[in-house]
């Protein structure tokens, strides 16, 4: 099992121990969730229009924070500058918490925590949510915007897990696991759990997922050759 950082690896890493496209097999998705724009207190900023004017006025002198080089949350912004045009500098931290403090604090402006991680800083006043990366507004925060609505046409972006399987693995085997993850993932009470967590069960057919995959990798790379990242 893995997030969407499997897809990430294969433009961050100029050698894997492994071969992302032929040593495994796309099995099947579970869930996805957006992450949130949010920014501190201190900022003064209450929406996504704010920010980006913010942003454009001081080129070069916004921060913005990650849960490390590479994370979902290092693309999520990468792929907002991208969408937006703004020019702000990546502080990568070493993990959510840190990320966090410093954004509560002012030491960075912004940062795209996943939604689960979220909720209980945004209920506590913590962080200001300006926007979420989903195509539609999330159950937990249903009075903030998506980040299209916002303004940024088109944007969208979740972070997601799925599973997979060594190559070579018996057909009848991996029907049996997408069989078995599509039955879980229908449970009302797993989607119940989910819901509160801020995530969302995906479906997809085996070939989808494995369509799917490929273009995140595809994704990844055009973000990682924008944005100037080194590959490891």
């Amino acid at each position: 099992m893995n997030s969407n950082a499997y897809a990430a690896n294969t433009a961050l890493y100029a050698k894997l121990p492994y071969d992302s496209r032929k040593d495994f097999i796309d099995i099947a998705p579970l869930t996805k969730q957006p992450y949130v724009l949010v920014v501190g207190p201190s900022a003064g900023l209450k929406s996504v229009s704010e920010l980006i004017a913010a942003a454009k006025a001081k080129p070069g002198q916004i921060k913005f924070g990650s849960a490390g080089m590479g994370s979902g949350t290092h693309f999520a912004a990468e792929k907002f500058k991208l969408a937006t045009g703004i020019d702000a500098v990546h502080v990568p931290y070493k993990g959510g918490p840190e990320a966090t403090a410093d954004t509560v604090s002012g030491a960075v402006a912004f940062w795209f925590p996943p939604m689960a991680f979220a909720v209980k800083n945004i209920k506590e006043n913590k962080l200001i949510p300006l926007g979420v990366t989903s195509s539609k507004r999330a159950g937990s925060l249903p009075n903030v915007p998506t980040i299209a609505e916002a303004g940024v046409a088109g944007f969208e972006d979740t972070s997601w897990v799925g599973i997979w399987a060594p190559a070579g693995i018996p057909t009848g085997v991996m029907d049996k696991l997408t069989k078995d993850v599509a039955r879980a993932l229908a449970s009302p009470d797993l989607r119940d759990q989910l819901t509160k967590l801020g995530a969302e069960p995906m479906s997809m057919t085996q070939s989808e997922f494995s369509k799917f995959v490929r273009n995140e990798m595809e994704s990844a790379g055009r973000i990682v050759q924008a944005a100037g990242i080194k590959q490891q």
